[in-house]
C-alpha cells in the first residue's frame, strides 16, 4: 500500500524510498515486531480468559509435558498471522500476483489450524479435525496455489523445477502441479509436527523465510540471475516483504513463547507458515531447495513416517517416540538443549541451500 506512495516523488526526495523493495522488507519487519509486542499480551489474556483447560496434552508424551505445559493457551499464531497480514498489505505492493497467492495459502492453511485448534480447547481433546479432512481440505488449496501459480510463470518456466548447484530446470509436464501440490502441503505438515516444544519450530521457520526471502529477491532481480545463473521470474522480488514480515511477527510471538511458553502458536500458526514455506518456494520455482532450507522439517516428518510405517509392518518402534524432537526428550535431553541444536541444524542447512544458488 504504501509504496504508492511513489507517484508523489520526482525520484530525489523521501518517497522514493518506497520504490526500493529492501527499504519496504525494514518496514514490514518493523511493523510486525511492533504488532507483536503491542498486541502480545492482550491476546494471551484474552487466550487464557477463553481457554479453560488450555492446549490439550497427549497422554503418551513425555511426562514432563504434562507437569509443566498443561493450561497453557493455544491459538498463538494469530499475533503471527496478524501481524504478518498487516505489515506485508501495508509494504508489499499489491499488483503483484505472487503476494496474494502467498497470502491465500497463508491464510487459508491458518484457517484449517484455528479449526483444529478450536475443536481441540472446545472439546478438551488433542485429537482435533480428522487427519484425511486436513489432508483433502490442504490439497484443495494447495491445488488453486499452484495452478495460480502457474498461470502466473512466463510459458518458459511453466511446469519447470530449478535444481540445485546446477543451472538448469527440470521440465515436470502434467506432473508439476500434483508435485507443487505436495510441497505445499507437505511443508505445512511438516512445520506442524516439529512444533511440538517451546520455540522448536518458530526460529527454524524464520531462518527458512529469512532464506527463501533472500532467492525470492534474487530470482526478482535481471542483474543476480544473470549473476547467478538461475531462473528470473518478474514480481517474486516483493515476497521479500512477506518473508521480512513473517521474521517480525515470528520474533514478536518468540518473545511470549521462550521457555517456558506463555501461549503456543497451535496449528494456526504452524500449518500457516509452513504452507507459507511451501508457496514461496513454488513461486520461486525453489521447491528442491527448500527440502535443503527446509531439512529439519523433513527430518521431523520423515521420523513420524518411518515410525508409523515400520510398526504397521513389524509392531516394533524405531525411535522410542515420534515426532524425532521427542525421541530426544525420552533419552534424557533437556528442553532447551533440544531447542537450541536444532535451531543450529537448521541455520547450517540454510546456508547450504543458499549456497546452492552460486555452486553452479
Amino acid at each position: 500500500m504504501l509504496y504508492w506512495l511513489t507517484v508523489f516523488s520526482d525520484g530525489g526526495d523521501f518517497f522514493n524510498l518506497f520504490r526500493y523493495i529492501t527499504f519496504r522488507a525494514g518496514g514490514a519487519f518493523f511493523t510486525a515486531l511492533i504488532f507483536g509486542f503491542i498486541f502480545g499480551q492482550p491476546l494471551i489474556n484474552l487466550l487464557r480468559a477463553r481457554q479453560k483447560h488450555g492446549q490439550p496434552i497427549r497422554d503418551d508424551g513425555p511426562q514432563s509435558h504434562i507437569e509443566t505445559k498443561a493450561g497453557t493457551p493455544t491459538m498463538g499464531g494469530v499475533l503471527i498471522l496478524g501481524a504478518l497480514l498487516t505489515s506485508t498489505l501495508l509494504w508489499a505492493r499489491l499488483d503483484i500476483g505472487y503476494v496474494w497467492m502467498v497470502l491465500f495459502v497463508t491464510v487459508a492453511f491458518g484457517a484449517i489450524g484455528f479449526t483444529d485448534d478450536y475443536h481441540k480447547v472446545t472439546k478438551n481433546n488433542h485429537a482435533g479435525l480428522s487427519g484425511r479432512f486436513r489432508l483433502l481440505i490442504g490439497f484443495l488449496i494447495a491445488g488453486v496455489a499452484s495452478y495460480w501459480a502457474t498461470w502466473m510463470h512466463p510459458a518458459e518456466l511453466q511446469n519447470q523445477v530449478a535444481l540445485p548447484v546446477v543451472s538448469m530446470l527440470w521440465n515436470l509436464g502434467i506432473l508439476f502441479i500434483p508435485f507443487a501440490m505436495i510441497v505445499i502441503v507437505g511443508a505445512a505438515n511438516a512445520v506442524n509436527l516439529t512444533d511440538g516444544l517451546d520455540g522448536l519450530a518458530i526460529m527454524p521457520v524464520m531462518i527458512a523465510a529469512g532464506s527463501l526471502g533472500v532467492i525470492a529477491y534474487a530470482v526478482g532481480r535481471t542483474d543476480f540471475t544473470e549473476y547467478l545463473g538461475i531462473n528470473y521470474v518478474q514480481g517474486t522480488g516483493e515476497i521479500l516483504i512477506f518473508a521480512a514480515g513473517l521474521i517480525g511477527g515470528g520474533l514478536g510471538f518468540l518473545w511470549y513463547n521462550a521457555p517456558p511458553a506463555a501461549v503456543f502458536m497451535g496449528d494456526t500458526g504452524s500449518l500457516a507458515l509452513g504452507g507459507a514455506l511451501g508457496a514461496i518456494a513454488v513461486a520461486t520455482k525453489h521447491e528442491i531447495v527448500l527440502g535443503i532450507i527446509g531439512g529439519l522439517f523433513v527430518v521431523e516428518a520423515m521420523s513420524v513416517i518411518i515410525q508409523v510405517g515400520y510398526f504397521k509392518m513389524t509392531g516394533n518402534r524405531v525411535f522410542l517416540m515420534a515426532p524425532i524432537h521427542h525421541h530426544f526428550e525420552k533419552k534424557g535431553w533437556a528442553e532447551p538443549q533440544i531447542v537450541i541444536r536444532f535451531w543450529i541444524i537448521s541455520l547450517i542447512l540454510a546456508l547450504i541451500g543458499l549456497a546452492t544458488l552460486k555452486v553452479r
